[in-house]
């Protein structure tokens, strides 16, 4: 039997990789993004409630209207943007689902879709998967501005999408109001749609804020914005996220997520939605993952380790070209094997494997767990 891969150059993600080889070495893992530490017991509490009162059934496709409505709210409350609950929030598998809808659902083949690099690693494969072409503009260290302009250039008549993602996974570069308007002034006018994954809005410091899509109503009325809970309450394993746009991408989206996984775990949406009804549980998370960055860079000082900076998500960067001129890759899997704390290379987020000299870590770990991990990075 003859198979004709639509991903023929794919293999397993670096992050598969990487925590696989954690464990094989006995190593810290700082690599895939994830807390090691508990989930709120108020959350798992209201799960376990909603688990017994019988929510356990299929959720509306859309998703359960209670946690629709408090997503409403939370935009109003930090955005002061309306949102209707309705026509414009999907519930969703986490993000990741929320961004191939999104590319499935709106983008056609032989269209091109413009992706910063380096990325989130599922944004190119859910692009070619749909037949489209990714048109890779890519960003370089130590700052990883953006050049508007270069991107504008960029824009053919076969632009359907850009997308974007605000704070930055795996730069940690946050968008400011002045990024927005610029690209606010290269889509005026046209067709083209922008997906905008934000599911690190809640992670952004220095006293930095948020620039959404949604608070730019020329973005909004061509945007699909998405979050993830997993990232935002700690929960990378129930996957569960969501997606808000303007009520006629809202209906294309849908016609894909009904096909794709229909309806989203039932007891976790009717959980979420008590507990955002505390807005203190996402407000005071820029505070506590600061607290955790800050805390690794001192615990890191005076090592060899370059950081580069980071405003926002629970990755840092750090130069090692100090220390070798192993490629990314090498110098990760070294890592790993010798150093006993695993890493990923940054090669990973640019489609042609592009090596700044830079290595991932991810700070949302214990303090335990940071101690042990820079007392061996310490001993580069």
């Amino acid at each position: 039997m003859q198979i004709r891969s639509k991903l023929p150059n794919v293999g397993t993600t670096i992050f598969t990789v990487m925590s696989a080889m954690a464990n094989e070495y006995g190593a810290i893992n700082l690599s895939q993004g994830f807390p090691n530490y508990p989930t709120s017991q108020k959350l798992n509490d209201l799960v376990t409630h909603h688990l017994n009162i019988g929510h356990n059934q299929y959720a509306p496709m859309t998703g359960v209207p209670e946690l629709q409505e408090q997503i409403a709210l939370k935009f109003k409350r930090m955005y002061d943007v309306d949102v209707d609950p309705s026509t414009e929030v999907t519930i969703t598998s986490g993000a990741t689902e929320g961004i191939f809808t999104t590319i499935a659902s709106l983008v056609h083949q032989g269209e091109e879709v413009i992706i910063l690099e380096p990325a989130y690693d599922s944004y190119r494969p859910a692009v070619k998967i749909c037949g489209a072409v990714p048109v890779i503009h890519q960003l370089y260290a130590p700052d990883f501005a953006i050049a508007w302009d270069a991107i504008a250039a960029r824009i053919t008549s076969r632009t359907r999408m850009i997308i974007i993602n605000t704070p930055t996974n795996p730069t940690g570069y946050v968008f400011t109001a002045e990024d927005m308007e610029a690209l606010e002034r290269i889509t005026a006018d046209t067709n083209i749609l922008v997906l905008s994954d934000e599911v690190y809005e809640h992670l952004i410091y220095d006293g930095r804020e948020h620039q959404s899509v949604l608070r730019f109503p020329n973005l909004r009325q061509r945007s699909l914005a998405v979050y993830s809970f997993g990232k935002t309450f700690h929960t990378t394993g129930w996957r569960i996220g969501y997606c808000v746009a303007p009520p006629e991408l809202t209906a294309e989206f849908r016609k894909v997520h009904q096909f794709n996984t229909f309806s989203i775990n039932t007891p976790l949406q009717y959980a979420l939605a008590d507990f955002l009804k505390d807005p203190t549980e996402y407000l005071g998370l820029p505070d506590f993952f600061q607290r955790k960055r800050d805390y690794f860079l001192q615990r890191l000082e005076g090592s060899r380790l370059k950081p580069l900076k980071s405003s926002g998500t629970y990755f840092h960067l750090f130069d090692y070209t100090d220390i070798s001129d192993m490629r990314e890759k090498e110098f990760a899997i070294w890592m790993t094997q010798q150093l006993g704390v695993a890493a990923i290379p940054v090669s990973a987020f640019y489609g042609d494997g592009y090596n700044n000299g830079l290595i991932r870590l991810c700070f949302a770990k214990t303090e335990a767990t940071l101690e042990a991990a820079t007392e061996r990075l310490q001993g580069l």
